[in-house]
């Protein structure tokens, strides 16, 4: 089992040292204690692979647009095998993202409309910027 600083666990998972400490705070990964190194300020925290890959999975989640909240439900549901409601999670992950699309898409199918009218050339006022005014 590899055994790493902060810093190193921060660079494997693709954030930085701050990320890491907010996610500690949030409870999303777990604090190592501090080692004694019998000398002041005593020794480095270390890492496992387990963080490393709880890092990932945290990572990953966001990505998929989860909420730090549902995260730590996720990571808390990986301990139990709760399936039924891991489910559950992506299933209202999903709508979400559906509504999110289709709001960009009815975004998209308004700016093209507006384009084609400012491209049209015709005297007045640009529609685009008409649009956004009014």
């Amino acid at each position: 089992m590899a055994s790493r600083t902060i810093a190193a666990l921060a660079r494997e998972g693709g954030v930085g040292v701050e990320t890491v400490r907010y996610y500690q705070r949030r409870g999303l990964l777990e604090t190592p204690d501090r080692p004694d190194s019998g000398g002041l300020g005593g020794g480095a925290r270390r890492y496992d692979d387990e963080a490393v890959r709880r890092l990932r999975f945290i990572k990953a989640a966001q990505t998929a647009g989860f909420t730090l909240e549902q995260i730590g439900e996720l990571l808390a549901l990986d301990a139990t095998e709760d399936r039924t409601r891991a489910r559950e999670l992506a299933h209202e992950r999903l709508a979400a993202l559906d509504a999110r699309i289709a709001e960009l898409q009815t975004a998209r199918t308004s700016l093209e409309r507006l384009a084609r009218a400012c491209g049209a050339g015709s005297a007045g006022p640009c529609p685009i910027i008409a649009a956004f005014q009014s």
